[in-house]
């Protein structure tokens, strides 16, 4: 069997070809750009089926480096940190708190089910984490994070298993959000306030430059650096209290200092470069998962497959519920919970594009939401990332 091996500068050229490959493809094909898959996914995943093939034939394999892929994780989660205000989540008001903790329980109920269904057919527990909120709620960023981290405490096969599984999240939460949100303003004769004011808040912009770009790198940088330095004391308080059994994910403590400095600089009044933040964040988060999804062994997933669908569908089955009965029901039971629920089918089973778009497709056929744009991109853009790796690290050093 012919075997390469590629170094750092070799990897991060060959997922930037995929990344570009992922692009003319979703280009050509309508139904990639309808839900909202990410072109790295399409390109990696592509590719890890080649390389499936070479495994098959036995004719070749090809290792990449994965330091580089570390980095680029720890930056993106770090960059998700910096989201995390403290004065946006007031200015929200409680509906954004109470939309949390909706999201949240459903977080739990997604690994709860997860584990439950995964030692039904007999599989390791953390198998169920893979096909539970880690891809599902948290989406294939999150899945390539903690996949690796459920391989170490021995489930093979993890990080294929919550990569398939959030792609299959993808097109699911985009298929029921609008029927369910279509059910319920029916079934309740729900209408839009046309009268309702945009709750958006406006932030003074400035022109993106080489100098904001360098400061957005310099508050990522310093705040890797220190989460890098404090994460090894965090980590091993954990064990220590959790007899070994818990453990968080390197780029948690990174992210922590980012909230930190975020709310450091809100109460100076002294605005980070968000929108800088983000692009770095955005190529981050593209690169990372070129990476994950290239070096992906599928041919770990063949004796999972049939476990896996059913666990994923009854997982669907739950969200639609959920969001019908939980979601809308305690988001006020008006129009704006209507499409707070579509929303919520978006990013609980897929990711916030996914969400922002079943949003859109209902309000524009039956009447703005300002409410519900406001208060569902705030929760699942910023916050339901800190509550699900709590959640997903609990149950994880739980069953290891």
């Amino acid at each position: 069997m012919l075997e390469l091996n590629f170094d750092m500068a070799q990897t991060i050229a060959f997922a930037v070809v995929l990344l570009l490959i992922g692009r003319v493809i979703k280009k050509w094909v309508p139904i990639l750009e309808r839900f909202f898959i990410p072109a790295p996914v399409i390109g990696g995943t592509l590719f890890s089926i080649i390389l499936l093939v070479g495994h098959e034939t036995e004719a070749f394999t090809i290792n990449f480096n994965a330091d580089i892929r570390v980095l680029l994780m720890t930056a993106f989660f770090t960059t998700i940190g910096f989201s995390a205000s403290l004065d946006l989540l007031k200015k929200g008001g409680l509906g954004v708190l109470i939309f949390l903790i909706v999201a949240t329980i459903l977080v739990i109920i997604q690994d709860a089910v997860g584990v439950t269904l995964a030692k039904v057919f007999g599989l390791n527990p953390l198998i169920g984490l893979a096909a539970g909120s880690i891809p599902l709620t948290g989406g294939h960023g999150t899945s390539a994070a903690f996949g690796p981290t459920l391989e170490d405490f021995g489930a093979t096969g993890a990080t294929v298993v919550a990569m398939a599984s959030a792609t299959y999240g993808l097109i699911s939460g985009c298929l029921i959000g609008g029927p369910i949100a279509k059910r319920l303003k029916n079934r309740y004769n729900l209408v839009a306030n046309t009268e309702a004011k945009n709750t958006s808040i406006n932030e003074e912009k400035l022109p993106v430059s080489e100098s904001t770009i360098f400061k957005a790198v310099i508050f990522i940088s310093i705040s890797m650096g220190i989460g890098s330095i404090i994460y090894p004391y965090i980590n091993n308080f954990l064990k220590m209290i959790s007899n070994g059994k818990m453990t968080l994910p390197s780029y948690i403590a990174p992210m922590i200092i980012a909230a930190i400095f975020r709310n450091i600089t809100d109460k100076m009044k002294k605005p980070l470069p968000a929108e800088e933040i983000g692009i770095v964040g955005n190529i981050s988060l593209s690169l990372f998962l070129s990476m994950a999804l290239m070096s992906l062994k599928l041919w770990e997933l063949a004796d999972l497959a049939g476990p896996l669908l059913i666990i994923l569908l009854i997982q669907t089955v739950i969200m639609g519920l959920y969001a019908y009965f939980v979601t809308f029901n305690v988001m006020g039971r008006d129009y704006d919970a209507a499409v707070i629920a579509t929303g919520h089918c978006g990013f609980g089973l897929g990711a916030s594009p996914n969400a922002m778009a079943n949003m859109e497709t209902f309000t524009a056929a039956n009447g703005p939401s300002p409410k519900a744009f406001f208060i569902l991109p705030i929760v699942a853009a910023m916050f339901i990332d800190f509550t699900n790796a709590i959640v997903i690290s609990l149950f994880a050093g739980f069953f290891s």
